[in-house]
């Protein structure tokens, strides 16, 4: 039996953690002889394993040279800290906490935040919304290169991307040598498109709502480890969260959750966990990264750590109403140490969006400075991400497409920029009927008891986790 368990194999990892050590500044280059020379291969290109087991022998040695590159020290840790502390002393400009009283002052805005008619709820409505459709555009063509996105999206009209994509009019042959993403193509082309599907990226924000239900604001990341001991099967998780689920039930403890063996500490995964932490501290980006903060680090570090601060932060200063897509990138910045990889990459993205009109060409510079980088990783997609919403100057549907046009991890872009993108929009009748009405009001998912649920509903949830209050923050 060939039995192969994608993200956890040892002899998949070393590769994966001997890229992560060049990123590091690490010098791996004695351990690299010693896997090449006993046979063992790079790692896996986009799948999360290689199509064979490996001999017996190889993945011991495989572990204990995991040991080994764990232990490697890496020069940036002293600007690239992972301790809440430490990012806080590194970042010069942290916002001060703000009340929701301080921040309606601040806003001037006088609507309820509850019921229908209020601007939150509205907000919050729309951001479900935009997070659905951004990530149900990228789902068809996650893990396609970029040329292969682009050609397929020219083959019926559709670039620069401005619709769902569909299979119709596409030849037989740029199919064959492109093939859409096999387990996201029977929903979310256009023509098949019937509802949300599920997709992680909409299954962690259900967990984080249930996190809060469960545990209020004050919850430990112990608290998110046994959430997910109890409501997400281990195969719905991926990279860096199946390592650090594996790692739980080996008997670990967070952090050493996020460090043993896992070199995907710093790809995307945290990031998508963030939006509810943002959603529910509206106006207070300083609570929302370090509510994320005490998510990421389960599974995360350093600059994996910062996706999720900066996107909540983010998302946060939008939920706070009264600002635009330039403000709440500059919001998320300032919980992230500006000397860090993630921060330079963030800044680098907005640059090149400003110096250029053609999107295309913002994309060949990005994709030519972190080329290196892996698909998932969190440097590239935070320099998209930051790009794409720069550029669209918070137009919704210009800000998912140009995420998702930008190739890399395409569902999680474009969910990302959705959730921002809605939170300016303000509320779900203003985002364009092409991009909502597919979604019909109901997301699947196998998250316990929220199955077949409305956006709506999912805002009037999400309102009921903020403290209405006077903020505890002094």
């Amino acid at each position: 039996m060939n039995l192969r368990l994608t993200w956890v194999q040892p002899e998949d990892l070393v590769g994966h953690e001997l890229r992560q050590a060049a990123e590091d500044g690490r010098d791996a280059s004695a351990v690299a002889h010693r896997w090449r020379t006993a046979g063992g291969t790079p790692a896996p290109p986009a799948a999360g394993a290689s199509p064979r087991s490996a001999d017996p022998r190889l993945r011991k040695l495989a572990v204990r040279l995991l040991d080994e590159l764990d232990a490697l020290p890496s020069p940036f840790a002293d600007r690239e800290p992972t301790g809440l502390p430490a990012i806080r002393a590194a970042c010069p400009d942290w916002p001060a906490p703000r009340s929701l009283e301080r921040v309606a002052e601040l806003t001037g805005e006088r609507t309820p935040v509850r019921g229908p008619d209020g601007a939150l709820e509205q907000r919050l409505h729309a951001a479900w919304l935009g997070r659905a459709a951004g990530c149900l555009l990228g789902k068809p063509v996650e893990k396609l290169p970029l040329h292969a996105i682009r050609a397929l999206a020219r083959a019926t009209g559709n670039w620069p991307l401005s619709n769902w994509f569909t299979a119709k009019g596409v030849p037989p042959g740029l199919l064959a040598a492109h093939p859409w993403n096999r387990r996201s193509a029977p929903t979310s082309l256009a023509e098949n498109i019937d509802g949300m599907p599920e997709d992680d990226d909409l299954n962690y924000p259900l967990l984080n709502l249930l996190l809060l239900q469960r545990h209020g604001r004050d919850f430990g990341t112990a608290d998110v480890a046994r959430l997910w001991l109890d409501e997400l099967p281990a195969g719905r998780t991926f990279t860096a969260e199946r390592v650090a689920y594996r790692n739980l039930l080996d008997g670990l403890e967070p952090p050493e959750t996020a460090t043993r063996h896992n070199p995907f500490r710093e790809w995307i995964g945290a990031a998508i966990r963030a939006d509810v932490h943002g959603w529910t501290h509206p106006g207070d980006p300083a609570a929302a990264a370090e509510q994320a903060h005490r998510d990421a680090v389960l599974t995360h570090t350093a600059n994996g750590v910062y996706g999720a601060m900066f996107i909540a932060a983010a998302l946060a200063a939008a939920a706070g109403g009264g600002g635009d897509v330039h403000r709440c990138l500059r919001e998320g910045l300032r919980v992230v140490p500006p000397r860090s990889r993630f921060a330079a990459a963030v800044r680098g993205g907005i640059a090149t969006a400003a110096a250029h009109d053609d999107f295309d060409t913002v994309v060949d510079r990005l994709h030519a400075a972190h080329g290196a980088c892996h698909w998932v990783h969190v440097v590239p997609n935070a320099a998209l991400l930051a790009a794409a919403l720069t550029h669209a100057d918070g137009d919704f549907a210009g800000s998912i497409c140009r995420a998702v046009s930008g190739g890399w991890d395409t569902d999680s872009n474009g969910a990302t920029a959705g959730s921002l993108a809605g939170l300016l929009a303000g509320r779900p009748d203003r985002l364009p009927e092409r991009w909502t009405a597919p979604l019909k009001n109901r997301l699947a998912t196998t998250v316990g008891g929220f199955d077949g649920i409305g956006f709506d509903s999912l805002a009037r949830l999400t309102c009921d986790r903020i403290n209405l209050r006077e903020d505890p923050h002094p």
